[in-house]
């Protein structure tokens, strides 16, 4: 097997992987590139997911990747999960976003979170694909401020009843159980696998989506939700458990935008040594060589950002003030990118032949959900100062 990373490596981190590492990035690359890409334009075009690659992704060990071969997970490092991420979203964010949520926000809360019973009848099944899961947190007024959240769950009898709804919602209308949050009588949130198919819940599709258009984007409607004891998830009470949620996803985020920021910088490479002006390839022009030499540097510095963001997690030293750190600039960096590559492409960038208007659509969202660029520069913000500066 070769030792090099597939893509830009220009420092060399192949050689602070493992093998093991090297090996899940060539296999998550090769995937991306005999499967999604021939597809994704017409999905994308047509606003549908892809569901067919769910079997595939299932098989390869991507979803529940990172959680323990005992409940059905694939037992990587956080390096390798990482690599995962970055790759899909090579392909996506619609790709990768299906397989975060399946991974950090419906597996990662029942794992940590959930009684024996809800992680034997529920975790195996979501890793081989056949649940699927979605997340419900953000509601239509409330989004960067989830403590204001207006769901509600009252107890009746033995069990519950869930009120509320939930907005923007990867996956919902697909899903076969959601982990819905709500606030019951004393304002403690609590977490909840609801089933699709329970009286009073819905999951209407959003439409008219000009970004992660190969995404499924739903509401979720609770009207007088009745919900066992059973689904409660008995170690989440509080906020702690939903933000714990988004720092594992935020994390797959981090790594994700390096990927769409790759197949930016690759279309942009490839095209500006096609393309001739005046007589000459239009690389070598030297505001050309700018944008490219940009790109490069900054996928470079992003990649060794969640290298040591992975190994601090495989330590068990990683604070979700350095997820945000990681998230907030990644993000930026693909998104300019995207920006980039398409003003090397001149008109041609519009077109969707090329990824890039795609890419650059999508890490729109990217850019806002699981915490706005705004919200991560205060959380850093208040951690180097001590002072928080929300309100």
């Amino acid at each position: 097997m070769s030792r090099q990373l597939r893509g830009p490596d220009y420092l060399a981190l192949s050689d602070l992987l493992t093998e093991e590492e090297i090996l899940i990035q060539h296999t998550a690359h090769d995937f991306v590139t005999a499967e999604v890409l021939p597809i994704i334009t017409k999905h994308f075009r047509d606003g549908t997911f892809p569901a067919t690659l769910v079997p595939q992704m299932a098989q390869l060990g991507f979803l529940g990747s990172a959680l323990p071969p005992e409940v059905g997970g694939a037992g990587l490092s956080a390096v390798g999960y990482g690599l995962v991420s970055q790759e899909l979203e090579r392909g996506d964010s619609a790709i990768r976003s299906f397989v975060s949520v399946q991974n950090s926000l419906v597996m990662f809360p029942i794992f940590t979170f959930g009684s024996e019973d809800q992680k034997e009848r529920w975790l195996k099944p979501l890793a081989r694909g056949e649940v699927i899961g979605c997340f419900g947190l953000t509601e239509p007024d409330v989004g960067s401020n989830p403590a204001a959240m207006q769901t509600r769950a009252r107890r009746d009898g033995d069990g519950w009843v869930l009120s509320g709804a939930k907005m923007w919602i990867t996956n919902g209308s697909i899903a076969d159980i959601a982990i819905v949050w709500a606030k019951d009588e004393e304002d403690t949130v609590r977490g909840f696998i609801v089933e699709r198919g329970s009286p009073g819940f819905s999951a209407p599709d959003m439409t008219g989506k000009l970004s992660l258009r190969a995404s499924v984007t739903s509401e979720l409607l609770l009207d007088e939700v009745p919900v066992a004891e059973s689904s409660r998830l008995p170690g989440a009470a509080g906020l702690g458990g939903p933000l714990n949620c988004l720092t594992e996803a935020r994390y797959g985020i981090a790594w994700g935008a390096i990927g769409a920021a790759v197949a930016c910088y690759e279309a942009a490479l490839e095209y500006a040594g096609e393309r001739t002006q005046f007589g000459r390839p239009i690389s070598g022009f030297q505001l050309t060589q700018e944008k490219l030499v940009w790109m490069l540097t900054e996928i470079t510095k992003a990649q060794l950002l969640v290298l040591q963001l992975g190994r601090l997690k495989e330590q068990g030293k990683l604070r979700f003030q350095q997820v945000s750190l990681a998230k907030r600039n990644n993000v930026w960096m693909a998104r300019v990118c995207a920006r980039l590559a398409r003003e090397i492409h001149g008109a041609n960038g519009i077109m969707d032949e090329y990824p890039l208007m795609r890419h650059m659509m999508n890490l729109e969202s990217v850019y806002t959900y699981e915490g706005t660029h705004e919200m991560h520069t205060l959380i850093l913000g208040e951690d180097i100062t001590g002072q928080p500066a929300f309100t």
